[in-house]
């Protein structure tokens, strides 16, 4: 009996490794083995030459990088638009999902969950067009706020008012859709806390303090860790659609000047070790924080 259980034992590890093979391969084939490209960063590297006839240049790139004149200011908006979509729109799904999660009416939480996740699935040109008809001097917003006896906003060519947009947009773009993992996480908790302490007298607010955040806790960091991780990103697509020359004083961040730099004028080497830079901030970013998160909630990704 022992010996058939260890074969159906056996054969089922096996299984779940065949299901697991096309993940692994993915990974491997898309994500690890292009790491070794980014010796090109190193090189003056050559389409024609390859990567193991390009001349070796050194940290040529990386002093080339940090003596830009403007590099500084793009890293500046980079950061910028970076801390305020976390400060604004890392707590907004939390908050959203806490919310949804007090209400008992199912016919009213179901569709108000869909219409927040919706704009998730429409891209940046789609969401990109919809706003420019909306926010341009003589659009919707503007013809409203006139209305009022308010001034116009030009809100897409103004410096003072495009990182908001920006911004606001992002958040409204992805609230739903990072909402419905702490509504997962939400459904896990065990319901025989929540009894337990409304027969010890505590209200919504107590419950939700004590019970539901402690819960939420280990999502909350992983999630906050992740997000670090990728401070020097910015959505490269929603710049590209919404950037002007009028506002790139304020929007010129790293992705959109790699993109103009590496794709259009063909300077892979250089594009490469900024992208290695960027990559090296976040590991250590992650690596910090989830050090400091352990010592101090307990919680982390490792």
């Amino acid at each position: 009996m022992r010996s058939f259980t260890k074969g159906i034992y056996r054969n089922d590890v096996k299984l779940l490794w065949l299901l697991a093979l096309p993940g692994i391969l993915h990974f491997v084939v898309f994500k690890y083995i292009p790491m070794f490209g980014n010796v090109i960063a190193f090189q003056n590297y050559n389409i024609f030459q390859g990567v193991f006839e390009s001349p070796w240049v050194g940290w040529f790139h990386f002093e080339r990088m940090f003596l830009y004149p403007e590099f500084y200011e793009i890293l500046k908006n980079t950061l910028v638009i970076s801390f305020y979509s976390i400060v604004f729109g890392f707590p907004a799904p939390l908050v959203l999902a806490l919310l949804l999660n007090e209400l008992r009416q199912s016919w009213i939480k179901r569709p108000v969950q869909t219409l927040l996740y919706l704009p998730h699935f429409l891209s940046w040109v789609i969401v990109g067009g919809i706003f420019t008809q909306l926010l341009n001097p003589t659009g919707v917003v503007n013809k409203l706020l006139a209305s009022y006896g308010i001034e116009r906003i030009d809100f897409l060519t103004n410096p003072d008012t495009f990182v908001g947009m920006i911004v606001s947009l992002g958040i409204w773009k992805e609230v739903g859709w990072g909402m419905i993992i702490y509504l997962a996480a939400l459904a896990g908790i065990n319901p025989n806390l929540y009894e337990a302490a409304m027969v010890d007298g505590a209200n919504r607010w107590r419950r939700m303090w004590h019970i539901t955040l402690p819960s939420l806790l280990p999502s909350i960091v992983v999630l906050f860790l992740l997000r670090i991780g990728n401070l020097l990103d910015a959505n490269v697509e929603q710049m590209l659609v919404f950037m002007n020359p009028l506002v790139r004083d304020v929007g010129e961040v790293i992705d959109t000047y790699v993109y103009s730099v590496g794709l259009l004028s063909a300077q892979f080497s250089y594009t490469t070790a900024i992208g290695l830079f960027k990559s090296v901030i976040g590991i250590a970013l992650v690596v910090g924080l989830n050090q400091l998160s352990r010592k101090t909630t307990g919680e982390s990704i490792y």
